[in-house]
């Protein structure tokens, strides 16, 4: 009997699955009490102070930034940590001495990133919605920013971990790249506040129409179109989806 042709993926997925959930406080209790500390510390020192759009309170602008920030983050984080730990301890060898095709191999890496992600977006709101008053405006489009932006995090985990051959190297890429591009995406603040030169430059920064296009899905306000996000954003899932298919069917940095 033949195997099913979903078999390899499904193996792969459910170790990857199994990988984050066995360590869930680290891996889902951390991340929310991460964000939920944020809050505290923002909301208090800044709530009555700043009003970044007209009605909305500034605890509840704060809230979907930061559980967009978490999302990005731990998918970005599951996937990279998870190659970088079989590389190092060599066990990599049992996931690609199989016949498992390259499609399936980043399918399973790349969904259980978008899993955790979401995981940890959905504990960050069920810590913080006690805190404040959200209303979703459009729901839908908070979900499809979420998937899209975890799945673009989630490949570029994958892209990172493949690259990286120390713990040094992957630190960097998170510290020098993934930490600045989401800090500085619109968390904390809308860039219609920033001076000229930075509003620029922070349209350069793929991660801030991830967090703006996601924040609209609550107040139905965004510092640009939903549309050109969700247009930047795709085209950024599928130019990273490219690249990361290449270099598993190379084989680079993993089969020599």
């Amino acid at each position: 009997m033949n195997p099913s042709p979903i078999a390899g993926f499904w193996t792969l997925f459910q170790k990857e699955w199994l990988r984050f959930w066995k360590v869930s406080v680290q891996t889902i209790l951390a991340p929310v009490l991460t964000a939920l500390l944020f809050l505290v510390v923002f909301a208090h020192s800044l709530r009555g102070h700043v009003e970044v759009f007209p009605g909305v309170d500034y605890a509840a602008f704060l809230v979907p930034g930061l559980a967009m920030m978490s999302v990005l983050q731990n998918a970005f984080a599951n996937s990279a940590s998870s190659l970088m730990q079989s590389k190092m301890t060599g066990n990599i060898i049992f996931v690609l001495l199989p016949p498992f095709s390259h499609q399936e191999f980043f399918t399973a890496y790349l969904l259980a990133a978008v899993a955790r992600g979401l995981i940890v977006g959905a504990g960050v709101f069920a810590a913080t919605v006690w805190f404040v008053d959200l209303r979703f405006g459009h729901p839908l489009w908070a979900l499809v920013f979420a998937a899209a932006g975890s799945g673009v995090m989630g490949a570029l985990g994958i892209i990172a971990g493949i690259h990286s051959d120390k713990v040094d190297e992957l630190a960097a890429f998170q510290n020098f790249i993934i930490l600045p591009l989401t800090f500085l995406s619109g968390v904390f603040y809308s860039i219609q506040s920033l001076p000229p030169f930075w509003q620029a430059a922070s349209h350069l920064n793929p991660i801030f129409y991830m967090v703006d296009g996601f924040r609209y899905g609550f107040f139905g306000v965004s510092d640009v179109s939903p549309w050109l996000s969700l247009a930047i954003v795709a085209a950024s899932f599928l130019g990273l989806s490219f690249l990361t298919l290449w270099l598993l069917r190379t084989g680079y940095k993993l089969r020599s």
